[in-house]
């Protein structure tokens, strides 16, 4: 899926994204939860306004998730495995919204890395979220 020099540069990404996780995080939700007002509905009991202190704890929980995931990239199934039964059969959420956010990440990324998120960085970084999104849905077949 990736080849080693990928998984590096993706690696270096979160490395330097790590110290704004609940940043990124929470630019992320809020871009899933305008663009893609459904997905909302997982979060009724939430405030998830901007800046909201949910939002942001919630933002960094996925972005550290991520972060814990792209430090073995061959083995997400492994690494994910707690979370895909959660998602799956407690939360119950729409697998789709895996793929949405992960675009929404695409843009927060962009957003806050600038010219450091060159093409190549931009397409490692696709293939890893996308590929995080797909196993995440996995319970679900």
């Amino acid at each position: 899926m990736l080849r080693k020099k990928e998984k590096a540069l993706i690696q270096e990404i979160w490395d330097k994204m790590t110290p704004v996780a609940e940043e990124i995080g929470s630019d992320a939700l809020l871009r899933m939860f305008a663009c893609y007002p459904g997905t909302k509905t997982y979060f009724s009991h939430a405030d998830i306004s901007a800046g909201s202190p949910h939002l942001r704890s919630h933002g960094k929980k996925i972005v550290l998730a991520i972060v814990e995931a792209a430090k073995d990239i061959s083995h997400l199934t492994v690494t994910l495995a707690p979370l895909q039964t959660f998602h799956a059969y407690q939360l119950r959420i729409d697998p789709t919204n895996f793929k949405l956010f992960s675009h929404c990440m695409l843009v927060a990324l962009a957003c806050h890395m600038g010219d450091d998120f060159t093409p190549t960085a931009h397409a490692a970084m696709d293939k890893f979220l996308s590929a995080f999104a797909a196993v995440l849905a996995e319970k679900y077949r």
